[in-house]
């Protein structure tokens, strides 16, 4: 028997009591007369006690232990003469009989504390080491508990866990597909689903009303902190219902998960926002509602008064910084190189400081008066001591800046509580999207988005201005999950094909087993797709959603622990009747 307790569970109603425990070698303690190890496994952190006086030879082989071996240790548990009260085993130690090394093991190349001196890469390269350090086990079992409640409710609402293929069709929508060449079928690849969106709507067709899976997704993509090449889903699809239902449901689900993991409770319906005021009042279409500060239009009262950078611009708006009016020019200086910077896309920044005396002072003073001022204050709810920033240009680009901006002001003000959830529905999105390059419509969700009912008859006048029967729902500016009302008529569905470019002949070659599908009596049916790799970095109060993936990929798509993507032999190329394209010089 290689252990009668974990690490985690002793406690001081075990004292005198025989143990055999195994672990890791967390770190060590030489006293003199005294040496004591931390011993780790996942459950949690004992004390060991060696005495020199009365086992001299068990002590000196204890102070020869290294950090991270392997060791057995048979004892008996004694009340601890210095408590730890913050670990659960702070009361007690054991006192060590014996030690059995399992295994030894090398200096680690970064220390496996909870604040390691690891970088990202080093950890990464080295994560079997860095899944012993207590974040990474915290997040994982938040993880595993998070996976365990979705389970738990979706099966008491009647939901069914399927599990859909990974090698599935390429299709042209979306991202791009990691493609995998078949050795059975030369020349033909296999994709790898992006969703399983195709799959969960032929579930409904087949008559699976409620469908979930926790799956694994796939895109080729460029990466960024709430990215990665695969990640995992919480897909959902339902069958015989309408957008309020489906909200309903999954509202019910993100309340359950912050009740049962985190002990939040989230009161009342979430909000709904249109998708035109989130863009129009926060410059994106996942606000952020911790804070206000929302967006202004000023152009009405800031063009035609002779300032050339407002008058020959599209748009003119601004945020209120409430009590930053002293902002040093250092300060402000540093808020213009940040709009902008080419991520941000602004051309300049104006400022107004309302001044405590209820005066104006900005770097526009010339071109306004204090009537001027005072009336663009009122636009803001300005009080004196409030900041206001203003950004001119390209409307899209202006919002999406000043979107940008209000969200760097809350962060330098200390608005962006992760303590505090503020979720909320943003609905009704544009169906389609125009692309100047392809001269064409894309669709902003996918081809199988359902349009608002009310809108069908746009699609041949107006495409541009047809509404989406799509939902996404927004935590904290993190969009932790998306769907939509799915289209069940094959009449429609052609109709949407022949909207985005596709040829009745490519539609057919694409998506043909869908339309067959709807033949044969689909139901209307809709669902949804949470992040789960987001909502768990959500909850863990995490920034990247690498710290919640056991093994991920870096920036560069790597698996730098195993080397990979990596070169395949010569003979397995031939077998797939592949030949590497040479790169030119």
């Amino acid at each position: 028997m290689y252990r009668t307790h974990t690490c985690g569970e002793l406690n001081i109603s075990n004292a005198n009591t025989k143990v055999v425990l195994s672990g890791w070698i967390q770190r060590s303690r030489d006293l003199g007369g005294m040496t004591f190890i931390d011993l780790r496994d996942r459950y949690g952190i004992t004390q060991l006690a060696f005495n020199m006086d009365t086992n001299s030879a068990l002590c000196e082989q204890a102070r020869k232990l290294g950090r991270e071996f392997v060791i057995q240790v048979e004892g008996t548990v004694a009340e601890r003469h210095s408590k730890n009260l913050k670990i659960p085993t702070g009361e007690i130690e054991i006192i060590v009989d014996k030690i059995i090394i399992l295994n030894k093991s090398e200096i680690p190349p970064f220390t496996i504390e909870e604040d390691t001196d690891g970088g990202e890469e080093i950890r990464m390269k080295y994560r079997y080491l860095d899944l012993r350090r207590t974040p990474m086990l915290n997040a994982l079992k938040l993880r595993h508990k998070m996976a365990q409640e979705t389970r738990k409710y979706l099966s008491n609402e009647e939901f069914m866990e399927v599990e859909t293929p990974v090698l599935i069709k390429s299709t042209p929508e979306g991202a791009r597909d990691f493609v995998v060449p078949s050795r059975m079928n030369p020349g033909e690849f296999y994709a790898l689903p992006q969703s399983p969106q195709t799959f969960k709507q032929l579930l409904m067709v087949g008559g699976y009303d409620r469908y979930f899976q926790i799956v694994k997704c796939f895109r080729d993509e460029d990466l960024r902190a709430d990215r990665q090449p695969e990640f995992t889903q919480i897909d959902c699809e339902m069958a015989f219902v309408e957008q309020e239902d489906v909200l309903n449901t999954f509202e019910g689900l993100i309340k359950h998960m912050f009740r049962v993991v985190m002990n939040v409770e989230l009161e009342g319906p979430f909000p709904r926002m249109s998708y035109d005021e989130a863009m129009s009042k926060y410059g994106n279409d996942k606000p952020d509602i911790r804070f206000g500060m929302k967006i202004r239009d000023l152009s009405d009262v800031a063009k035609g008064k002779g300032f050339v950078v407002f008058d020959n611009s599209e748009f003119v708006g601004g945020i209120n910084a409430n009590g930053c009016a002293e902002y040093s020019r250092k300060q402000l200086d540093e808020l213009t190189k940040f709009v902008t910077k080419p991520q941000v896309g602004a051309k300049g920044l104006v400022w107004i400081k309302y001044n405590e005396d209820g005066t104006f002072k900005s770097t526009i003073d010339k071109f306004f008066t204090e009537e001027d001022f005072k009336l663009w204050a009122a636009k803001f709810n300005a009080k004196p001591g409030d900041l206001i920033l203003i950004l001119a240009g390209a409307k899209a680009q202006t919002l999406s800046a000043l979107g940008t901006l209000r969200l760097e002001m809350g962060s330098l003000l200390n608005l962006l509580d992760k303590k505090v959830f503020a979720p909320l529905w943003v609905v009704d999105f544009p169906l389609l999207e125009w692309d100047e390059n392809a001269k064409r419509f894309f669709a902003m969700h996918h081809p199988f988005t359902s349009p608002k009912p009310e809108d069908i008859e746009k699609l041949d006048s107006n495409p541009g201005d047809v509404r989406a029967n799509a939902y996404d729902m927004v935590i904290n500016g993190v969009e932790v999950g998306g769907g939509s009302i799915r289209i069940h008529d094959q009449k429609l569905q052609q109709k949407m094909f022949k909207t985005l470019g596709f040829s009745d002949e490519d539609a057919e070659a694409q998506f043909g087993f869908l339309m067959n599908a709807f033949k044969y009596g689909a139901p209307p049916h809709g669902g949804i797709a949470f992040g789960f790799d987001r909502l768990v970095s959500l909850f863990a109060g995490l920034d990247s959603i690498r710290d919640v993936i056991a093994f991920p990929k870096n920036n560069n798509g790597r698996d730098i622990m195993i080397d990979s993507p990596s070169k395949v032999a010569k003979e397995a190329l031939d077998e797939l009747n592949l030949e590497l394209k040479k790169k030119e010089k």
